[in-house]
């Protein structure tokens, strides 16, 4: 069922077109209506509902102007207003649809549709990436998510060697070769591994404690068993022995 909100500065306006929409269809719930537009972007900046009907003439904020205050843009718009000549403006606003008060049947029935593929095309790019994080943060063996190249990448900790600073970047290095670039710093990266495995061991490497093969207690090195040599910088060197 598609979750709608509704904000219209006029009660019985408002009302009737939750009226309409609860008894034009079983297909949608109005989940929340404001008359004043500040307690709505309020609430819409913490929620995201499948639809929203919009008012464009409130003496506070015109409907335009609530867009463009809008945080949370993750949802359809639908216009609704008395006046055709917002038409335009509407759709120039990015509007899904725009309706007309009254609202005929029909085009609220053609409204719905929109809203529907709207909604099945976002929720593989949205919903889709909220539920594939919340099933691996839930999972009892849980993987290591990496968000790159406009995708999601779930890693074991075994398959990771180390990860290199390169400024606003860091690259991790995979056990079979592969090498993985993000747009994070390395404190960041830092923060998405396991603690008991990962050890920021330089400002420019953070190793996998279980990929260790040698300590060069004298060069300050350790070697992977990739056969890689990572520095130990002396202010680790410390925290770093306590870890092993």
């Amino acid at each position: 069922m598609l979750q709608a909100v509704i904000v219209d500065d006029e009660i019985k306006a408002l009302q009737s077109l939750t009226w309409e929409l609860t008894n034009f269809s079983d297909e949608i719930n109005v989940i929340a209506s404001f008359t004043n537009p500040n307690e709505a972007l309020s609430y819409l900046d913490k929620n995201t509902p499948d639809c929203l009907f919009l008012d464009i003439e409130m003496p506070t904020m015109d409907g335009f102007q609530f867009i463009r205050k809008l945080t949370n843009k993750n949802f359809p718009v639908v216009i609704t207003t008395a006046y055709n000549q917002y038409a335009l403006k509407a759709i120039k606003s990015q509007a899904l649809d725009y309706l007309l008060k009254p609202i005929d049947t029909d085009d609220l029935e053609e409204t719905i549709v929109k809203i529907k593929k709207f909604n099945s095309k976002n929720f593989s790019v949205e919903k889709l990436e909220k539920a594939l994080l919340n099933y691996n943060s839930k999972s009892t063996h849980k993987r290591i998510t990496l968000n790159t190249d406009g995708k999601l990448l779930f890693l074991e900790s075994d398959e990771i060697l180390y990860a290199e600073s390169d400024g606003n970047y860091s690259t991790i290095f995979l056990t079979d070769g592969q090498k993985i670039v993000l747009t994070k710093k390395l404190k960041e990266v830092n923060e998405l591994l396991p603690a008991d495995s990962f050890f920021r061991i330089h400002n420019s490497y953070i190793i996998n404690l279980n990929k260790i093969k040698e300590f060069l207690k004298t060069d300050g090195y350790v070697v992977l068993k990739s056969n890689h040599k990572i520095p130990v910088s002396r202010q680790k060197k410390s925290d770093f022995l306590d870890m092993l």
